[in-house]
């Protein structure tokens, strides 16, 4: 057995074609190919999967089961595995309490060092801690944040209590917490809100604990008054029980956040902020963007500090290093977006001293500028000389070209992909025949005749986080692309200041449509409704035998196609569902054929395969426009749960595509696709144009930036650095500008210098 490599024997799982491949260890292998070849297939669904699979069966049940759970892929065998570490694209979440600061431990180093030579000396690092009782401020708990009612919305005025003044839910008419206030003889239940004095006000919305002294009979005898505002504090905010899981929604309709009137948002209390070095507390420090902090810790010279200042150093230059410098400690880690996340899991390992791991990544292209994507190949190196195999699944040609090695996975996607077509140098790559290849060799080119606007949206005075208080003008009509590195204003600017302008602006993101096990395109498009009845009036049938939730699933699965069986302490296992063989339905109703075809073998079919069997103009026309998004290769009945951000973004692309005379905001739509589907985005989106919309695009790709009819580039960095308009106009003049970055590496694209 050759040790230098990861020899994988008869791969085939999801669309791969019983394949066999080696790859190199303590080198960096990128696997290319267009969505849907098979590149995850093989490298997150056998490779990795099979690794942590392995690594879990290590330990006891009891932890086992506390881990993610890993089935075996589809796989003779893999050979000289080693550990994988997948550093993926899913969002850190997190709640309040977790922060860029605290999920990197860099936050842990600085009250380390405050406990050390922070004057005066108020405890040790623990007492510096938010999440700490004894350094946390009382008030918020350590949140910063302080959620209250805003009485406008809470109230009707203009109503009484009987006639549903108050809006809260279970305080409306019949609703039993209302029957407190009625009852308690405080108030004429007829008289509208308005009209109370400031007393009888007071007395609705504050009071609390008070004795009633002239009650209704069904007043209950023992029960204090308690207001409006202590009541729903006591009942909905404090607590996290069934009945605000249950009026989750409603809540937030009447709860406004604000920064805690004590701490000012710091988090912590009095005596931990006066504790300083050279007159900054930590909240001041942590409120610093990174590449700020930086400097201030640098220039502490004390040697008793020395150790802890050099790993400080060390773990913000990572940050740093990696385009993350905008960034400050205190930022909620929910609030990033999966580019920011991935690439703060990459700092974590780069503190790491093991060696000889798999590290796995998934497009860390994703959301970075191309100034940014020098920094990403330079901790991808580190890596590899660290001693680790590096497997990178991405598109960008950028971060193919310090491929050791490349893997090119096609020819095609679905069930026209599963193989390895190309593997060896980037530079044979390049020569190969292979869809990769050839778009390697291409010379882009920008726009030649670029589209005249027919009006302008305009933005005043736009200041919100790091905006310097910019005015610009969108043009209508055309597609304008926004561009700039991560965090210099491009998602605040387009995202949240502009809606406040205009409204009316329909936001096509990766976010997830209502995706559970039972939604798939079919059901999503509503074409499944309308192959349901071509069914039944084809076989003379019920329409509701045809639904996978309804009267024809299968009894077992309940029409999912599997069983997941619960093993209480052990993983729980996923089948194919004995009694349907994955089928989803019942045999009687397998029977029933359209065209020779049943109702389970058309969800099997892909977009592709689909598009050639219906006939039907109405379900035709939505095929079509899933095949112009690009996703061809996706079958009818897969989950959405299981599709990625970027095809959940192109299905409702899809959906958009014959409406017109629209303001449409797509945000980074080459996420996730191959050079050569970006040609096809970019003719989608040229299509939305010619039916007389408005389309801006916040993207990085540089090939749609040579698409752009219009460009507005922000900048010059991110962060506090960032936030001003660079440049404004057409792509022609973007080259020319010396001031802006993605002017420069986009001259240096199209001209290959």
């Amino acid at each position: 057995m050759n040790n230098n490599y990861i020899q994988v024997f008869g791969a085939r799982e999801r669309n791969l074609k019983n394949i066999d491949v080696k790859i190199p260890k303590k080198e960096i292998t990128v696997f290319t190919g267009v969505s849907g070849s098979g590149k995850s297939s093989l490298v997150f669904d056998t490779i990795a999967a099979e690794s942590q699979r392995q690594l879990n069966e290590t330990y006891t049940s009891f932890i086992r089961h506390r881990m993610p759970h890993y089935g075996q892929p589809d796989v003779d065998t893999i050979e000289n595995l080693s550990v994988a570490f997948v550093i993926n694209q899913k969002r850190l979440g997190g709640n309040a309490r977790s922060t860029v600061g605290t999920v990197t431990d860099i936050y842990s180093l600085l009250r380390l060092l405050f406990s050390r030579i922070g004057k005066p000396f108020v405890g040790y690092s623990d007492v510096f801690s938010f999440n700490n009782p004894t350094g946390m401020c009382n008030h918020c708990e350590g949140l910063g944040k302080i959620e209250t009612i805003d009485i406008e919305r809470l109230l009707d005025k203009n109503r009484s209590l009987n006639q549903g003044a108050i809006r809260f839910p279970t305080f409306e008419p019949g609703g039993w917490r209302l029957t407190r206030y009625i009852y308690s003889g405080f108030f004429d239940n007829d008289k509208k809100i308005q009209d109370y004095s400031q007393e009888e006000l007071e007395m609705l919305l504050y009071a609390d604990g008070i004795k009633v002294k002239n009650p209704t009979p069904e007043w209950h005898k023992t029960s204090l008054y308690e207001g409006l505002i202590p009541r729903i504090e006591r009942s909905f905010l404090k607590k996290e029980d069934g009945e605000k899981v249950r009026y989750k929604k409603e809540i937030e309709g009447f709860v406004t956040k604000q920064d805690c009137p004590h701490c000012h948002g710091t988090r912590l209390n009095d005596k931990v902020l006066s504790c300083k070095i050279d007159g900054k507390n930590i909240s001041d420090c942590s409120i610093m963007q990174i590449s700020e902090l930086l400097e201030f810790i640098q220039r502490i010279d004390i040697p008793v500090a020395a150790t802890i200042i050099s790993e400080l150093v060390s773990r913000l230059l990572h940050m740093e290093s990696i385009g993350l410098g905008y960034l400050s400690l205190c930022r909620e880690t929910s609030t990033l977006s999966g580019g920011e996340s991935q690439r703060i899991k990459m700092v974590s390992q780069l503190g790491s001293s093991l060696t000889d791991l798999t590290y796995i990544f998934d497009e860390p292209s994703i959301g970075l500028h191309p100034h940014d994507i020098n920094k990403i190949n330079g901790l991808m190196k580190l890596l590899r000389d660290k001693g680790n195999t590096v497997l990178i699944v991405e598109h960008d040609p950028d971060i193919i070209k310090i491929a050791d090695h490349v893997i090119d996975m096609g020819p095609g996607a679905g069930i026209h992909g599963g193989e390895i077509v190309y593997q060896g140098n980037l530079l044979q790559l390049k020569e190969s025949n292979t869809l990769t290849g050839k778009y390697l060799s291409y010379h882009p080119k920008l726009k030649s005749q670029t589209r005249k606007p027919n009006g302008w949206l305009s933005i005043q005075n736009a200041a919100l986080h790091n905006l310097k208080n910019i005015s610009v003008k969108i043009p209508r009509g055309v597609m304008t692309v926004v561009t700039g590195v991560a965090g210099s204003g491009k998602s605040t600017l387009i995202n949240q200041v502009l809606p406040r302008f205009y409204p009316e602006i329909v936001f096509i993101d990766q976010k997830g449509v209502q995706a559970t096990k039972r939604s798939n395109i079919a059901t999503y498009t509503g074409i499944f409704d309308r192959i349901r009845k071509l069914f039944a009036k084809e076989n003379g049938v019920n329409t509701s035998l045809f639904s996978f939730n309804s009267q024809g699933a299968c009894p077992v699965c309940k029409g999912l196609g599997m069983t997941y069986t619960d093993l209480a302490f052990m993983d729980t296992i996923v089948t194919l569902c004995e009694e349907c063989h994955g089928n989803r339905f019942t045999d009687e109703v397998l029977q029933y054929k359209l065209r020779d075809k049943n109702i389970s073998d058309i969800l099997k079919m892909t977009v592709t395969e689909a598009m050639d069997f219906f006939r039907e103009k109405d379900i035709a026309t939505v095929l079509k426009r899933l095949s112009d998004v690009g996703i061809t290769y996706i079958t009818l009945g897969q989950p959405l749960n299981t599709l990625s951000g970027g095809e959940l973004q192109r299905i409702k692309l899809a959906s958009e595509l014959e409406n017109g005379r629209q303001i449409y905001v797509l945000d980074e739509p080459s996420t996730g696709l191959h050079m050569a589907d970006i040609k096809q985005l970019n003719n989608v989106m040229n299509r939305l144009v010619e039916h007389n919309s408005t389309l801006i695009v916040i993207e990085h790709n540089l090939d749609i930036i040579c698409q752009a009819d219009w460009v507005i580039d922000l900048g010059p960095y991110g962060g506090q650095n960032g936030g001003k308009i660079m440049f404004t106009g057409l792509p022609e003049d973007l080259v020319k500008c010396k001031d802006s970055l993605t002017g420069s590496y986009l001259k240096k694209y199209i001209t290959g210098i």
